[in-house]
């Protein structure tokens, strides 16, 4: 069935956008009292009481512009960088068939969610001309030595651009993919062509990986020294895999403008990100509910929802409160998919302990709807599925879903996208980003570090011999040994 060969509506002619009609919608009907009784939803006062804390997080926020401390905010308007970006990528692919992403967190959840969302879901199948030239996408997210050499037996290294994604420049799992890969690839073709096939994307001044660009030339592209990698998908991390695989990256920070335009513009009650955020913290603070459910009914968007997962798991879960008090808080991020998670995980989070929130990612509009036939008459069971579309049926499950989650006094909501597009992707990432950020200032923690992975990168180092980590090792060697009785 060969109909459109990419995943998106093609905008490659830059038609005019009418926002209107791409702008995501909230729908929270479903997490209020109204529909599942007082004690497990939400009040309208409940909302409004929240108010003076969302002005005061409203400030913060304009500070923390003014300042240009949080860099993730300035990315949606960084046009120059996507202008390099593109220029560098089509320069690669006139010969580049494979791209391959070394990098893990943020430095690969986010191109792995645009690939997933924004190419057809066959894209690394297909030959060059039916991905219109567009590079393959390979992933290196694990050391797992099996599952490297499976991704390098996969590629055509001869024709492959290896792009190597760590700001701190010091990631161990990151760095050993590098040495290995950059081996082989010198190897092969020899140490003056390996240079320009190895992009490194790094803090624009410190670092190893940046100390390699400045003493031997590799190209590189800068991750700016004020945005995490959690919220570095609209920085060169996430932009230049996804020019590289046909992704209009331009169109993606037009997205993110125009929500970062409209939550800059929005009074706080009318505002998404905070309503976002205030539904959240209420359900964990309030309604003992510390599992936070995301639910797209669309696979392409699965990688979405692993992308939030991380996002939400380093930024909320923390320790210590921004007074230094001990608090040990935050929601634990699940991603579930429908409908494949309906014959999975729907059956505990309708009659399981009432401790989640679910949130649904719902498409309007897909790009194929594919009419179910009219078939078997005689046979109800299968015919009455006859004269609908698989996008009606899955539109139809989710709906029944939501519901009989209200009917089991199961709180849920509803982001809406009207289609999936560059744009409408934009608008999401952005979206999500602004309300973590919100909803770890209403929990008074940070959002922005993760002290609690320091511990174990740091023994990792003393494990493997890194000068200075000598007492993480000794550490771990002078631990009680384990028990032979609890061996089995």
């Amino acid at each position: 069935m060969r109909q459109h060969h990419m995943h998106k509506p093609d905008h490659s002619h830059k038609e005019k956008i009418d926002y209107a009609k791409m702008a995501i919608t909230l729908d929270h009907n479903f997490s209020m009292a109204e529909f599942v009784g007082p004690e497990k939803g939400l009040q309208e006062k409940d909302l409004e009481n929240l108010t003076p804390r969302l002005e005061e997080i409203d400030q913060q926020i304009k500070t923390w512009r003014q300042e240009g401390t949080i860099g993730f905010f300035d990315l949606p308007y960084q046009e120059e960088t996507a202008k390099k970006i593109n220029k560098l990528a089509k320069k690669l692919k006139e010969w580049c068939w494979d791209l391959l992403v070394l990098g893990i967190g943020g430095s690969a959840l986010g191109a792995k969610a645009l690939h997933q969302a924004l190419c057809h879901p066959s894209h690394n199948l297909f030959p060059p001309a039916r991905r219109s030239y567009h590079s393959r996408l390979f992933v290196a997210d694990n050391i797992d030595p099996d599952y490297l050499y499976g991704i390098l037996d996969a590629v055509e290294l001869r024709r492959t651009v290896v792009n190597v994604i760590s700001k701190s420049g010091s990631t161990a799992e990151t760095i050993a993919q590098f040495l290995f890969v950059y081996s082989l690839l010198k190897g092969r073709l020899g140490a003056d062509k390996v240079r320009d096939r190895i992009v490194l994307t790094t803090d624009p001044e410190k670092g190893m990986l940046r100390h390699l660009v400045q003493n031997e030339g590799f190209p590189s592209l800068s991750v700016p020294p004020n945005v995490g990698g959690r919220f570095s998908v609209l920085a060169a991390v996430g932009l230049f895999p996804a020019a590289m695989v046909g992704v209009d990256i331009e169109e993606l920070l037009e997205g993110a403008r125009f929500m970062d335009q409209r939550l800059r513009s929005a009074s706080i009650s009318q505002n998404l990100a905070y309503r976002l955020a205030a539904c959240y913290y209420l359900f964990l603070s309030q309604k003992a509910r510390p599992i936070q459910v995301i639910m797209p009914y669309a696979a392409g968007l699965t990688g979405i929802a692993d992308w939030f997962c991380q996002l939400w798991g380093e930024s909320l879960g923390k320790k210590y409160a921004l007074d230094g008090s001990i608090v040990h808080v935050g929601p634990t991020p699940v991603r579930a998919v429908g409908v494949t998670d309906q014959h999975s995980q729907l059956q505990l989070y309708m009659e399981g302990p009432p401790d989640k929130i679910i949130t649904f990612l719902e498409v309007d509009k897909f790009q194929h709807t594919l009419a179910i036939p009219r078939l078997y008459p005689e046979m109800e069971g299968m015919h009455y599925l006859g004269g609908h579309s698989f996008a009606e049926l899955l539109q139809a499950e989710k709906k029944a879903t939501a519901f009989n989650l209200i009917k089991a006094g199961r709180p849920n909501l509803t982001l809406h996208l009207p289609e999936i597009n560059p744009f409408t992707l934009g608008q999401l990432i952005y979206l999500f980003e602004v309300t973590v950020v919100v909803l770890g200032r209403l929990l008074n923690i940070n959002p922005f570090d993760q002290p609690g992975v320091e511990g174990g990168k740091q023994t990792t180092y003393g494990l493997m011999g890194r000068q200075g980590f000598e007492s993480q090792r000794r550490e771990v060697e002078n631990a009680p040994p384990v028990l032979d009785k609890y061996v089995l």
